[in-house]
């Protein structure tokens, strides 16, 4: 897309700008992101949010007076000479596996980059008007935190200025969205840095609204034939062996842990300890398909730069299930899979989905492992599943891994943001390692299909999101209390105690403000709180045998009979659920 090309673009004309601001700069890269663009320096001084300011109308100047792009191919010799004091540079041209191949470079005025381009013409092309410098940050040279810690400097650029607005207006909603920051509001979840970073504490309403969303998803899986496991948080270092993660997933997971002269590993995944239990005992074709699902907790590495909020943490629970079926069972299997995961979002409030299907490169199927007929049987299953549920999809070539094709379901939440929660992941490699079968209709054994399913994902980042796609005011059915009870003065509590007591008989999670307090006060702490309903009782309410209702976003809506109430409340949340 020409959009990208011009964030990278954009890059350079960045880095020529550092070097006419700091010509003692050494530069590292400069690619085009999402929405943006970076370039990492080693500057001689730090720079500050009035810097960047000056440095983005210093572009704008560069933009404004048609600089062309300039392509050029040299050999490494020239390269190693043309960035002798460029020590990042160097160190990529080092790395390049062949001595004798022409470098491509790109010249920008006065300032030249190796790149491989593509780049536009002139910044003739560049809306000066649609670009924007947001930020500053540490970053370690190619992500090594033993490497130099240089400063990467941010932009965002779009094609117009309309869209460049558009785009910070959502940033801005974003900030009001931010679960850090609301999850402290609201009392749900705190990061203290005498447990340790990337370990969250759920708060006791936080807990609830964790709870709340664990047992709905648990009394789905359930309802839809799947079993419920437990698994142990560390398992012995030859079931990670023999899994493949030791080989191939070690630098994600933590140290050994020394029991009785073993090594064991606290867990990254599921799924080792998920075989072990299909293990258990002998499987006739009659006891496929098998469905297991696990709320199972997790932990894996994450560099400190890396942590935030709920949405990345170093110990989380994996919304997981597995399931092991015939060759015949699979297409049905992955239809009954992606309805149910289709249900749950919408259930949760997300409509807007984006399905990715990835398969594997046909020209280089010697990097995958299963046959061909297990590949075309596997992508053809999936692909029918997605048709079947009415899923729109796009298929990404080379995209799988080397164990299976899978499905990605990406949502769009309601500022429009995407975020990759659900996933149905197609195995030919575990139970090939672990030698997993049943017995089929001959008494033979067979090799059955497995499909691993992630339907939330991380429960913790599951959470992160929803605040933030709700803004912290869930609906009724999620909200931790959904219903602040508010007594006028000392001598409405008895009957506000009585209200209360009659909610709870009715299964709502409800709370008594009975303090020395203002009315007003009362009532805007509720608001703060964004619970959904608020009951207010005095003299009035108290000889009616009523409540005075009012409704989070629509105030007062005036005095209900309790018991017209409770059914209205009820109503709204199985319309919700």
């Amino acid at each position: 897309m020409k959009i990208e090309i011009i964030r990278h673009s954009l890059s350079h004309i960045l880095a020529e700008t550092i070097q006419e601001m700091y010509p003692e700069t050494k530069f590292g890269i400069g690619p085009s992101i999402e929405n943006g663009f970076y370039y990492d320096f080693d500057l001689p001084n730090s720079l500050s949010p009035n810097d960047l300011f000056k440095i983005e109308r210093k572009m704008k100047g560069l933009i404004k007076r048609n600089l062309k792009f300039e392509k050029k191919l040299i050999s490494v010799n020239e390269a190693k000479k043309l960035f002798k004091n460029q020590p990042y540079k160097l160190e990529l041209i080092k790395e390049l596996k062949n001595a004798s191949q022409k470098i491509s470079i790109y010249q920008i005025r006065n300032f030249t980059d190796l790149c491989k381009g593509p780049h536009i013409k002139s910044t003739k092309e560049i809306n000066p008007d649609a670009f924007k410098l947001t930020k500053i940050a540490g970053a370690y040279w190619k992500g090594d935190e033993k490497n130099k810690m240089l400063t990467r400097v941010y932009g965002i650029a779009f094609e117009t200025k309309k869209e460049l607005d558009e785009y910070l207006e959502r940033q801005k909603e974003a900030e009001k969205r931010d679960h850090r920051v609301l999850g402290q509001k609201l009392e749900l979840f705190t990061i203290s840095e005498e447990v340790g970073q990337g370990l969250p504490l759920w708060l006791p309403k936080g807990a609830l609204l964790r709870q709340i969303i664990e047992d709905f998803i648990l009394k789905k899986y359930i309802k839809e034939g799947y079993q419920l496991v437990k698994t142990p948080h560390i398992g012995n270092e030859n079931l990670f062996k023999k899994s493949g993660h030791l080989q191939h997933y070690k630098d994600d997971m933590y140290s050994a842990i020394e029991i009785d002269d073993e090594k064991y590993y606290l867990k990254p995944m599921n799924c080792p300890f998920h075989i072990m239990i299909y293990k258990n005992s002998l499987k006739s074709y009659r006891d496929l398909p098998i469905r297991y699902t696990e709320l199972g907790t997790v932990y894996r590495y994450e560099r400190s730069g890396t942590l935030h909020g709920l949405t990345r943490v170093r110990g989380f629970t994996q919304d997981d299930g597995h399931i092991i079926c015939t060759p015949e069972q699979l297409e049905q299997e992955i239809i009954k899979a992606i309805k149910l995961t289709k249900n749950v979002l919408q259930t949760f409030g997300f409509k807007k989905f984006r399905v990715v299907l990835s398969i594997r490169d046909p020209k280089n199927k010697q990097k995958y492992l299963g046959t061909d007929a297990e590949w075309k049987k596997a992508e053809q299953a999936l692909a029918n599943g997605i048709k079947k549920a009415k899923w729109n999809f796009t298929s990404e070539e080379g995209e799988a891994v080397f164990y299976g094709p899978k499905i990605d379901v990406k949502i769009e939440d309601s500022i429009g943001r995407e975020w990759q929660i659900s996933t149905l992941q197609l195995d030919f490699n575990l139970p090939k390692r672990f030698d997993i079968f049943y017995m089929d209709e001959k008494s033979k054994k067979a090799e059955p299909f497995m499909l691993h399913r992630a339907l939330l994902g991380s429960i913790e980042r599951f959470t992160g999101i929803l605040i933030e796609h709700f803004a912290g005011a869930f609906p009724l059915w999620l909200s931790p209390i959904q219903i602040l009870v508010i007594p006028i003065g000392k001598t409405h509590k008895k009957y506000a105690k009585s209200v209360m007591e009659k909610l709870i008989e009715n299964d709502f999670r409800c709370k008594l403000k009975d303090e020395n307090e203002t009315m007003g006060k009362k009532i805007r702490e509720g608001e703060i709180q964004k619970i959904p309903y608020l009951l207010i009782v005095g003299d009035k309410e108290q000889k009616a045998k009523t409540v005075g209702v009012r409704e989070r976003s629509k105030g007062d809506i005036g005095e209900m009979n309790l018991n017209k109430f409770i059914e209205k409340a009820k109503t709204a949340i199985e319309k919700n659920k």
